[in-house]
């Protein structure tokens, strides 16, 4: 019987249509899946006490919108931090009255830590100082009582505050409601008793640079004991918690122990990269208490991640049961006689582990050195059945015929990146429709996706009748068990990626002949077959990934390369995820292949057309507006400054727009030039600082909530160049009304003053302790040139003439602090001499967080919501606008031995 004639193009792709969308559902589904939310506290079955989703939503709930925005130094944080020490007591007391009825071996203390410090906190390239007068902690240590029991413990953390422009019911309320759940389980489990202790740490000065967990790590005398943490955070309102961050063997092996596992190495890997736009309190655990753990976050619908709608109504139903059940495993695995915290105290085994969880509940790990064990003997296979496929052919056509299809995969991989970059640069270059996509996590696979396909046709036009299907298909296999194999002799366990691609391939390319009828073609069950577990592994990753990355890739300004990354993700995920495209593409012939090439150009066009008709904004996926009022003391000047944090087109239209509705112009004037010597915008420093990067250090390295480049210790003397700006600010004048008395002068009357002055001109230096007085202000800063040799800041000042920045978070009714330093003189300036940029926020001049006394807010309240009202009516909601009151004085000190104002 002779073998039948192959199928046309058309319908071979109908035929392969349903692995194609079945995958991706599968996927999807399998992201959305959350566990039924439960109300009750107690299960009416066992009568045991479970984690309560309407618990937990009911504390979030109370944080974010009753109590309200929670920012340092605001009386709303000192609110949180009353509150939260009753509900401490509250677990106390219910913990005592167990032990006094079972004679438990229970003890739960609380303790309300309150202290100073300074850190230095370098981020986005740039050196910076921390300091913080009176920040407060509220810890809950529940353990068996016994100081055995107390010797080694685990550290579970989130914080109480929420940043400037945010309510935080996610970020970081929902953390803290899961951490209080836990606990009312935990100890009203009858006969559970930790043999290792639990502290949980509700640290109150995370948003302000990671001050809170600072506190607790260098002054707490708990700090010492603990061996591991589990950091609760969130990033976005939706989805299954992801663990992002694992940092030893013996976290990973605790983390398969919860019962709804949610993390892969390929996340471990990106974050530890540097090039997430995220940093959270496990910095500081790393750094000072030296422990090992595990980072989780919400990360879904980022979009709202430091927005205004961080509110409970917009997280999704089923998150808080997901993030609270696995928080709840980890506890008691980590506290029981199984745990590895003992282990632990005698250092933590660096991550050698491949981990993923892939569809449902299965969570895959396995060492290194079985990886490489695994891709080795796949790549050695895959060689072995290209060989056996030319078994016929002479030895000398072997080689080059493989040689020719790596080429032609290559140049496959080549246009499915270079294509998607070219509509890049024509959105954003041609038609000026930068971040088209923002509005939906999955609009750039519309976007770019036809531009990858397109690319890969067009790769393999020239070589379409030289090159055989089966020898791309051998070439694959060699090529992908090759890649991963590299990969995980360099330790990068995302080499998996590869891996679980080419052993499908493999398999069913094996099992090929059972069928084809005809060895010489390739059966289209085997093309679904082979293609189904691809797109399967690279839709569970293309999923999380978009809802991270194009969120947050929309707002790292308007001179960052947003389009392109995100055209670049798209390319990545395509490559190992539809690797059959390219084989697929020689199956029938030129003819074919052009028709393809002219389908898909006409796709690409359209989805060009489309996407520059979109509006980017909506009013679930705004765009982030910082506004500023400035109020010069030294000039008597007001400003209104605007800045965004992204290059989608319009800014400067709406800009132009305000000013003839608010300011004192006919239109806006050119956009400011920001540098750090720019001090109006030293409230967000350095996120309103150029970035550069050291020619010679390219490295990575995480920074709070900012993309960050450069290294730590970084220092301006370099070989540097400027990279991009995450803000374009303008500035704007006011109208200062005749008469006008700024009260920031005539009643709270904030200063800089020398307490103590010393002057040794046989050393040339200036020794002195500057006092900063800040009634109503806060989240204050303070620019400076000077050569430091020491100061109470760090042990490793820059030993050159440098620009300092020094930013202050004290709790709330706290309005002064210290700084004590050396400075050296030099012949220019003999005295010593300093110009200080003096800033801080009003505590009552931030909107909406403040609207409810808006009337104490002076001039800034009133403009305030005057232009709130203004953007919502003419954006339609769009805007999520960061509204600031600051006051800016610029004081020059002359050296006087006496106690004076600087």
């Amino acid at each position: 019987m002779a073998p039948s004639k192959p199928w046309g193009a058309v319908r071979s792709l109908l035929v392969l249509a349903p692995v194609l969308i079945l995958a991706p559902s599968i996927a999807y589904w399998n992201h959305k899946t959350l566990p039924a939310p439960l109300t009750e506290l107690t299960d009416s079955v066992s009568n045991l006490p479970q984690i309560s989703e309407a618990q937990i939503l009911g504390f979030a709930k109370h944080l974010s919108e009753e109590i309200g925005y929670r920012t340092v130094g605001t009386e709303e944080h000192a609110l949180a931090d009353k509150w939260m020490v009753e509900q401490a007591n509250l677990i106390k007391k219910q913990c005592e009255a167990i032990v006094a009825e079972t004679g438990r071996k229970l003890e739960c203390e609380v303790s309300r830590q309150e202290g100073n410090g300074h850190h230095r906190f370098d981020m986005m390239g740039k050196r910076l100082y921390k300091t913080y007068v009176n920040l407060s902690n509220i810890i809950v240590r529940i353990s068996d009582g016994t100081e055995e029991g107390k010797k080694h413990a685990l550290l579970v953390n989130s914080h109480l505050d929420s940043t400037l422009p945010s309510p935080g019911a996610a970020d970081d309320a929902l953390s803290v409601g899961v951490m209080l759940d836990c606990m009312r389980v935990l100890i009203n489990t009858p006969g559970w008793s930790p043999v290792h202790a639990a502290i949980f740490l509700f640290n109150h000065a995370e948003e302000s640079l990671q001050d809170g967990s600072h506190l607790f790590s260098t002054q707490h005398p708990w700090a010492p004991t603990a061996r591991a943490v589990i950091n609760l955070e969130a990033a976005g309102t939706t989805g299954r918690e992801l663990l992002f961050q694992a940092t030893s063997e013996q976290m990973i092996e605790a983390y398969s122990h919860v019962p709804r596992p949610y993390g892969t190495v390929f996340a471990n890997e990106i974050f530890s990269s540097g090039i997430i736009l995220s940093d959270t309190d496990f910095r500081q655990f790393e750094e000072y208490i030296n422990i090992t753990g595990l980072d989780m976050a919400v990360v879904g619908n980022s979009y709202l991640y430091h927005m205004r709608k961080d509110l409970v109504e917009n997280i999704e139903v089923g998150v808080a049961q997901h993030m609270g059940e696995n928080s709840l495993a980890l506890i008691k695995y980590l506290t029981s006689d199984k745990s590895s915290l003992a282990e632990l105290a005698d250092g933590a085994k660096p991550p050698a582990t491949v981990f993923l969880t892939y569809v449902g509940r299965i969570f895959v790990s396995y060492s290194y050195t079985t990886a490489k064990v695994m891709y080795g003997i796949l790549f050695w296979f895959t060689l072995v059945v290209a060989k056996a496929r030319n078994k016929s052919a002479h030895k000398n056509v072997f080689v080059p015929e493989q040689v020719d299809a790596a080429i032609a995969v290559c140049a496959g991989v080549a246009g499915t990146l270079i294509a998607p970059n070219v509509v890049a640069v024509i959105m954003r270059n041609v038609l000026n429709k930068s971040l088209s996509w923002f509005s939906n996590p999955f609009a750039p696979l519309l976007l770019y996706g036809p531009a990858c396909l397109l690319g890969a046709l067009i790769s393999q036009y020239r070589s379409v009748e030289k090159v055989k299907e089966k020898t791309l298909w051998t070439s694959l296999l060699a090529m992908q068990a090759g890649i991963a194999l590299a990969l995980q002799l360099a330790n990068i366990g995302s080499g998996t990626i590869f891996f679980m691609s080419a052993l499908p391939l493999t398999i069913v390319f094996v099992l090929n002949p059972f069928f084809s009828q005809d060895p010489k073609q390739i059966s289209l069950v085997t093309y679904a077959l082979g293609q189904f577990f691809p797109v399967l592994t690279a839709s569970l990753l293309t999923i999380p990934t978009l809802e991270v990355f194009v969120p947050l890739t929309g707002r790292t300004g308007a001179e960052a390369p947003a389009d392109h990354v995100i055209a670049c993700i798209i390319a990545v995920v395509s490559c190992p995820g539809f690797p059959l495209v390219i084989p697929l593409a020689h199956r029938f012939g030129k003819r074919a292949l052009l028709r393809g090439i002219i389908v898909t150009s006409i796709l690409n066009a359209a989805s060009i057309a489309y996407f520059s008709a979109r509006n980017p904004y909506d009013d679930m996926h705004q765009k982030r507006l910082f506004v500023i009022h400035m109020e010069n003391v030294t000039t008597s000047e007001q400003h209104l400054h605007l800045a965004a944090s992204d290059g989608a087109p319009g800014f400067e239209l709406l800009v132009n727009d305000i000013v003839r509705e608010f300011g004192t112009l006919d239109h806006a004037p050119a956009p400011v030039v920001m540098n750090d010597h720019n001090s109006d915008w030293d409230s967000l420093y350095p996120f309103s600082a150029p970035i550069y990067i050291q020619s010679y250090d390219p490295r990575f390295i995480r920074g709070s909530c900012s993309l960050t480049q450069g290294g730590r210790g970084f220092s301006a003397s370099g070989d540097i160049s400027e990279r991009w700006r995450f803000l374009t600010p303008f500035k704007v004048p006011l109208a200062v009304p005749a008469g006008y008395a700024s009260p920031w002068v005539t009643e709270k009357k904030f200063s800089i003053s020398a307490i103590e002055d010393e002057k040794d001109l046989v050393a040339g230096t200036r020794n002195l302790k500057i006092k900063i007085d800040h009634p109503g202000l806060i989240w204050t800063v303070i620019a400076f040139d000077a050569h430091v040799l020491k100061w109470d800041l760090d042990d490793n000042p820059p030993d050159e003439y440098a620009r300092h920045h020094v930013k202050e978070a004290s709790f709330y009714g706290t309005n002064s602090y210290i700084l004590e330093m050396v400075i050296k003189t030099s012949v220019a300036n003999p005295d010593g001499k300093l110009l200080i940029n003096y800033m801080g926020l009003q505590e009552k001049g931030i909107w909406p967080a403040k609207k409810d006394v808006k009337e104490e807010g002076d001039a800034a309240m009133a403009l305030f919501e005057r232009l709130d009202d203004w953007l919502d009516r003419t954006t339609g909601g769009t805007v999520d606008a960061l509204l600031m009151g600051d006051v800016l004085f610029v004081v020059m000190d002359y050296w006087n031995p006496a106690h004076y104002d600087l």
